[in-house]
């Protein structure tokens, strides 16, 4: 049984995106807890470090970041998109929790690296796969996963790294980020349609992208068939030196921004069947990234079934 290493911060918990919406603290709250529940594995909880300029620069040009700390308030709520779909958004605390996000990333590639540990879990928000090069949207300012991939291949020439997203939406973030790497590797699995409206299967960058819309009918066993014929066999093939994960849980027959029919259990076959091709081709080395997921006891017991298989 590996160990697990879960990096947190409160700065996380305190970004506020107002009443009602369904990206909320408590989100991580429950997460926290049910992870510091499971007492059969043996995780570690380690804080997250502010993540620099010069290593999110490696997505996310500088103007970019600057313009987007600039809309931070002094009090109130900001909405980066335009009216009426103003849902991702800026408070007073947003600096500090983006920038944690994705500190949690880069310092779970250093610990990586070093040996310490092959299976990381990045308890953060906000979430980042619906991020781009110069574009916030979807809840997603930074895309912490991107970054983390681009930090492991300029700091430890890493050749080989392949995402793979089974949150309910694209990743149309990350899709745009490594359009054109072949070094990256990006499967997706998403209802279809539904935000942000992208990831058909004809989207293949350089042969690197692979995804899997699926409509909303689709049942259990028909969603795991697909993501190893359209994803995991296609992983295999890549043959990735380390792999991320952006786990959203919202592919949860009760998640409320869905239509998917997943149980929580599912989301341990999910993960065991990618641990095993990081086993085959990655050295069992993973990093995961909380995405979406907003029914709350839902993200209580899938988190629970995701470290569980983590950790074999």
């Amino acid at each position: 049984m590996e160990d697990i290493t879960v990096f947190s911060h409160l700065d996380c918990i305190a970004k506020d995106n107002g009443e009602n919406h369904p990206e909320r603290k408590e989100r991580l709250e429950v997460i926290l807890d049910s992870i510091k529940g499971i007492s059969q594995l043996n995780i570690s909880f380690k804080d997250s470090p502010l993540a620099d300029f010069k290593t999110i620069n490696l997505v996310h040009p500088q103007s970019y970041i600057d313009d987007l700390l600039s809309m931070i308030p002094i009090y109130g709520l900001v909405g980066v998109e335009k009216e009426p779909y103003a849902d991702t958004i800026l408070c007073p605390q947003s600096k500090e929790a983006i920038l944690r996000a994705c500190g949690a990333g880069i310092e779970s590639a250093n610990e990586l690296m070093s040996g310490l540990t092959k299976r990381l879990f990045c308890a953060v928000r906000p979430p980042g796969h619906h991020a781009e090069t110069s574009r916030a949207n979807g809840f997603c300012f930074i895309n912490n996963a991107a970054v983390t991939a681009r930090y492991l291949q300029s700091k430890f020439n890493i050749n080989k790294i392949a995402i793979i997203d089974f949150d309910v939406h694209h990743g149309n973030g990350t899709q745009e980020i490594f359009y054109n790497n072949k070094s990256v590797f990006y499967g997706s699995i998403h209802q279809h349609p539904l935000f942000p409206g992208t990831g058909i299967e004809t989207e293949t960058g350089v042969g690197n992208i692979f995804n899997a819309p699926i409509s909303s009918d689709t049942t259990r066993e028909k969603f795991m068939e697909i993501f190893e014929t359209k994803i995991l066999k296609n992983v295999d093939l890549f043959e990735p030196e380390i792999i991320l994960i952006s786990a959203g849980f919202d592919a949860h027959k009760r998640d409320p921004l869905a239509g998917m029919k997943l149980e929580s259990e599912d989301y341990y076959t999910l993960t065991q069947n990618i641990v095993e091709i990081a086993k085959r081709h990655s050295d069992g080395r993973i990093i995961s990234f909380l995405e979406g997921g907003y029914d709350l006891q839902a993200l209580s017991e899938c988190i629970e079934a995701h470290l569980e298989a983590l950790s074999n």
